[in-house]
């Protein structure tokens, strides 16, 4: 049985949809994050040694990392599907997009949350300090990245609809996250074809599904 370590709030919210797609059965352990840090609770260190989510058991098998997940999900149980076919070119737009999601397109959504919370946990003494050093930075640094971003989004998506090919692929359950988190933050206004993308994986059956077992999820 496949068992998802899945923690609120979280990229382990795809893991739980793909599983869906594929029509897998599975298990959700749920943890909470810390309510004052947010971040993971200790009892995932238990699973694995960085204490993150996501993470799946299969068997004897621990995956942590969601592009390893997903990758590991598709070639073990997907028969084929979520996946262009080998030797094309959708296929390397697979694998490109895969990687991109975590590699490029979280890094300057991550600087923005940090440059906008850092400022609140100063002293108080230097935090108008920190608030217009760091707001600086993110106005020169991550705004810009996060603008270029979805534009290239924007243009790929104008192609097809998904990121690999004329029909969904695990490419586009990775890329769902950080469109997801850019909506969120303001960031896809006058962007239809993204706006669209997200709301049509929202409207997908299985990524309702995985809502229901998942619980909350402040990104849908």
């Amino acid at each position: 049985m496949i068992i998802v370590h899945h923690l609120e709030n979280s990229r382990s919210q795809r893991v739980l949809w793909l599983l869906e797609e594929l029509g897998l059965a599975y298990e959700v352990k749920r943890y909470e994050r810390n309510k004052k840090t947010m971040l993971a609770p200790p009892e995932l260190r238990a699973v694995h040694p960085l204490g993150k989510s996501p993470v799946i058991t299969d068997g004897d098998l621990t995956i942590a990392e969601t592009g390893a997940i997903v990758e590991y999900l598709i070639e073990t149980y997907g028969k084929g599907r979520l996946i262009p076919a080998a030797g094309t070119p959708e296929r390397l737009d697979y694998r490109y997009w895969l990687h991109f999601a975590e590699g490029s397109a979280m890094t300057p959504l991550l600087l923005k949350l940090y440059f906008n919370a850092i400022p609140g946990r100063a002293p108080a003494l230097i935090r108008p300090i920190a608030k217009m050093i760091l707001g600086k930075a993110n106005q020169t640094i991550a705004e810009p990245r996060i603008a270029a971003h979805i534009a290239y989004f924007e243009a790929e998506l104008a192609k097809t609809g998904w990121f690999a090919g004329a029909d969904i692929s695990g490419a586009d359950i990775m890329m769902s996250f950080p469109l997801e988190a850019s909506r969120q933050r303001g960031n896809i206004e006058g962007s239809p074809n993204v706006k669209a993308f997200v709301d049509r994986i929202h409207a997908r059956p299985a990524y309702q599904k995985a809502l229901e077992r998942g619980g909350p999820y402040s990104f849908a």
